[in-house]
């Protein structure tokens, strides 16, 4: 028996909808009583997208009223996580990078221990969704998690870093295919000149494209995601068996057991543990899930069971992909210096001597960055949405605010595109700014992270019993916490370092400073405004009613 069967129906007589904290108005039925399902679903929502009774019984002890469509299911949500991430598909992108601290080795390596330490970290955030299906994610769970007197302020921080990590990573996925693109151009037409302001367009281009398919084209999300899904997988296979046939092979022995460092660094293993950051974050960002819970049919069952049946399988094609890549790698100075401006292209084009086949190997990466595109800007105007619910953000009423009809929240979608497109801007004066702006995204969702799993451990030890969950790590939820905040650590610290000892300003990781900079206008803004309306999910929750 689940723990909704066992639990007997909540009455609402005589209870006002304010005190269900969702702002909106109940229609009254004929017989001048509410409907039960108009205290919980907006009258926008048509029937068959309301959700199971679970989900009712969920909106209600979170004190929200469903706005949205619950038009996702398990497999659906799949799809929808696998490409946010596409990871196997920024493998080759990214990896190159990581040989500056730690050579081929710790790309193999880091993706090990990121396969380990990051499916006990989506372990716990699974649990935390089961247990508060919101679409508010990471600051919602704080706070209900953390010590009384430290719920508003912390749970304030933590919306901010989510939705600024979503963001900025929203803008980075972007950014990469309308580069990837160039270099695309170029191998096939080498008199093309790269200027930075191409790029800036093609990344605009794309983000337009992908704001149709979250607007008009909004009911067809899932839809677009299961057909997705079957490119995210063919795909791998349409590139690494041309590399396993094609391409010249590596040393065993020097790809995977041989470190190197060319950054400067005379402690090999302090190398490492920066160039570490660089697989870890092939693999970070699939609290994506979370942030669509009020549109997932069944959402406390089905979220956790499709984050982490998207980690597992995506992590191994991530190895897969990985293993390949730096096997088949060649001679790094010749990839390093490809005109294309992009190493991997390089590779594919040595492995197959064919423009053709090469320009297909390609296009399936930017096709796939192009659909992470359109899945996290839904991820990033759901987190933007659920703040604005909480008032976390100036101008949240209209920020709140979703379209009937479409069930949406349009002004949130629009208001990413608009910080991605301006973000975008920024690369036309200067890529290495950009690029700074591009590491903040991660560093903000380790840190959210790390502030939402230390809650839990707080809860476990020293708080009152958690809330009941249909999905629970059980006797072993307290070990997998810990096992994540020690993991996370690592990355956390040393997302901070740069690349190399004595760093040019191109070089240099300014990540740091823009970390504090956005913290402190936070910070200023909450004791200005912020901490005047914002009272943090917790106060609307009704756990009495469980």
């Amino acid at each position: 028996m689940s723990k909704y069967e066992s639990e007997p129906k909540p009455v609402f007589e005589g209870v006002s909808i304010q005190d269900l904290g969702s702002g909106h108005k109940s229609s009254p039925g004929s017989s001048g009583e509410s409907n039960d399902d108009d205290f919980v679903v907006d009258d926008s929502v048509p029937a068959q997208y309301h959700g199971t009774k679970e989900d009712k019984h969920d909106m209600r002890v979170l004190g929200k009223k469903q706005v949205l469509r619950r038009h996702f299911h398990f497999t659906s949500m799949i799809g929808f996580s696998s490409t946010v991430l596409v990871a196997w598909e920024e493998t080759p992108v990214l990896a190159i990078y990581a040989l500056d601290n730690g050579g081929t080795a710790i790309i193999f390596w880091g993706i090990i221990a990121a396969i380990i330490g990051c499916s006990a970290i989506y372990m716990s955030l699974a649990e935390m969704a089961s247990m508060f299906p919101t679409a508010g994610g990471q600051y919602h769970w704080v706070s209900e998690l953390a010590p009384r007197r430290y719920q508003k302020g912390l749970s304030y921080t933590v919306g901010w870093l989510t939705a600024m990590g979503w963001q900025v990573c929203l803008a980075s996925i972007c950014f990469q295919a309308g580069i990837v693109t160039q270099g695309l151009i170029q191998l096939n037409n080498p008199d093309y000149v790269f200027h930075n302001w191409h790029g800036t367009l093609l990344s605009m281009a794309y983000m337009v494209f992908a704001s149709v398919f979250n607007t008009v084209l909004a009911t067809k999300l899932p839809l677009t995601e299961g057909l997705m899904l079957i490119l995210h997988v063919a795909g791998l296979f349409a590139i690494i068996i041309p590399l396993w046939v094609m391409a010249p092979r590596g040393n065993a022995h020097q790809v995977l057991l041989e470190f190197s460092t060319t950054g400067g660094w005379s402690n090999l293993g302090l190398a490492c543990l920066i160039g570490l950051n660089n697989p870890i974050s092939l693999l970070i960002g699939y609290d994506c899930t979370v942030h669509m819970s009020e549109e997932v049919k069944d959402a406390a069952t089905v979220v956790p069971r499709a984050l982490l049946w998207t980690i597992v399988p995506n992590a191994i094609m991530c190895l897969v992909m990985g293993t390949t890549f730096i096997f088949c790698l060649g001679d790094i100075d010749d990839v390093l210096a490809s005109p294309t401006g992009q190493p991997f292209i390089q590779v594919f084009k040595n492995a197959t001597q064919s423009n053709a086949g090469t320009t297909i190997m390609t296009s399936i990466i930017v096709i796939m960055l192009v659909s992470a595109t359109i899945s996290e800007v839904a991820t990033a105007s759901r987190q933007l949405w659920a703040f604005a619910r909480d008032r976390g953000f100036p101008a949240s009423t209209w920020l709140s605010r979703t379209t009937p009809g479409l069930n949406i929240p349009l002004n949130g979608v629009l208001v990413t595109v608009t910080i991605s497109c301006l973000l975008f801007l920024i690369n036309i004066g200067s890529d290495v700014a950009l690029n700074a702006i591009d590491s903040l995204g991660i560093v903000s969702l380790l840190f959210s992270y790390l502030v939402t799993i230390g809650c839990m451990v707080w809860r476990r030890l020293w708080g009152p019993p958690l809330p009941l969950a249909p999905w629970s790590l059980g006797k072993w939820g307290l070990a997998v916490n810990v096992f994540s905040l020690c993991f996370l650590v690592v990355p956390s610290f040393f997302a901070f370092w740069p690349v190399d000892v004595n760093p040019t300003p191109e070089e240099f990781n300014w990540s740091p400073v823009m970390f504090v900079g956005i913290l402190s206008i936070t910070a200023v803004y909450y004791f200005v405004k912020g901490r005047h309306e914002y009272e943090g999910p917790v106060v609307l929750v009704k756990r009495h009613l469980q």
